[in-house]
Formats: structure tokens, sequence, C-alpha cells
């Protein structure tokens, strides 16, 4: 049997940190800025954690 391919979007998308969590950027960062505050971009431009009902796809998605 072949080698399963990892998913080439969800490769550029997400990392896998060391004990096997999924990290993710955060959306609403990209346009309509001026609207929302300093503090929610700063937060919005940190990393979240994907949930554990989407984990199990994602790493099917990255061949994990």
């Amino acid at each position: 049997m072949p080698k399963m391919k990892t998913n080439s979007s969800a490769k550029k998308r997400f990392k896998v940190t060391g004990s096997g969590k999924i990290k993710r950027a955060k959306a609403f960062k990209r346009h309509i800025l001026t609207k929302k505050s300093h503090t929610r971009k700063n937060r919005l431009g940190n990393a979240g954690l994907v949930s554990d009902a989407d984990s199990n796809n994602i790493k099917r998605l990255l061949a994990i």
C-alpha cells in the first residue's frame, strides 16, 4: 500500500506541538480592522488550538 499523502492546504495552516496538540491561526484579522479594538487585534495574532472534536480530522489530513 502506498504512503499517505499530506494534504497541502492543511500543512500550511496547522502545526503540531510537542505534546501532540494542533496549533492554528485565529480568524478575523485580515480586513475591517478599524472597528476592532487594539487588545482584540493583539489577541487575534496569537495562535489558538484546534478543538478536540476537530483534531482527529486534522491529524488525518496531516498524515500523523
